[in-house]
């Protein structure tokens, strides 16, 4: 198969085997829509709340973390796609279909790239639907999108990597848990200013909160702290290749015939 050949028929297969499964396209969809709605609707009384200076309202505010969110389990659920492959006895013939081994990585991560975007359009449709009311411009738009793209390769990585050392879905719990952990230590349901005691400790030394507010920033009118979120995960997503890619190699030796 020519190069870029075997990442775009991985893409491919993924997105279909995602799209043409209702339960699967629901798991994605389900947790991130319905925290959009319990927020939105159940603590919208927060934002009368003195102090708490958001223009666009809490609808937005909310918004502005869940579509991070959606993206973040459009990373997840590919690493549990690679799992399963090894389960499934899959992923051995895709090593056969290669010499180039980061083909299959890109391939996997493109798939995570499609369903976040996917995520992230019908989260932001529920919330215009829920009377969010903002405008943001093309490029923050752009930027938005970014965001996006960012945590969901990060996301990606990281359960890649998880999965391709242990080829289980028993390894679960060791892809989305550190991921919910540091999402949800930021200010997620009120401005950081407005956090008390260890959870304004935690949120305030936090990178992932910086993102946060990226994204709400841009749904303000502004882009404060875009170019430090998008920085960041370049770093990250340095350093998570480079885990993921090692993890590559480990089930690559393991699997190879004695």
């Amino acid at each position: 198969m020519s190069r870029g050949g075997v990442a775009l028929g991985l893409a491919r297969r993924g997105t279909k085997a995602w799209i043409t499964s209702p339960p699967f396209v629901a798991i994605t969809l389900l947790f991130p829509l319905v925290f959009l709605i319990a927020l939105a609707g159940g603590l919208a009384p927060l934002y009368e709340v003195p102090d708490f200076d958001y223009a666009p309202g809490y609808t937005a505010f909310v918004y502005g973390f869940v579509v991070l969110q959606a993206a973040a389990f459009g990373g997840i659920f590919t690493g549990y796609a690679v799992a399963r492959d090894f389960s499934l006895g899959v992923a051995p013939r895709l090593f056969l279909a290669t010499t180039g081994r980061g083909e299959l990585l890109l391939g996997y991560v493109l798939v995570a790239v499609i369903r976040s975007l996917i995520a992230a359009a019908a989260v932001t449709l529920a919330a215009l639907i829920g009377g969010m009311d903002v405008s943001v411009s093309v490029g923050g738009a752009a930027e938005l999108g970014l965001l996006v793209i960012a945590v969901a390769v990060a996301a990606a990585l990281w359960c890649c990597g998880v999965a391709l050392r242990a080829r289980s879905l028993r390894s679960g719990p060791l892809m989305h848990t550190p991921i919910l952990l540091i999402m949800f230590l930021t200010p997620v349901y009120v401005p950081a200013a407005l956090l008390g005691g260890w959870l304004r400790d935690a949120a305030a030394a936090n990178p992932f909160s910086d993102v946060v507010e990226a994204s709400r920033s841009i749904l303000a009118g502004g882009s404060d702290q875009v170019a430090a979120a998008l920085a960041l995960f370049a770093a990250v997503i340095a350093l998570l290749c480079v885990w993921t890619l090692r993890g590559l190699r480990q089930a690559e030796r393991e699997l190879a015939p004695r």
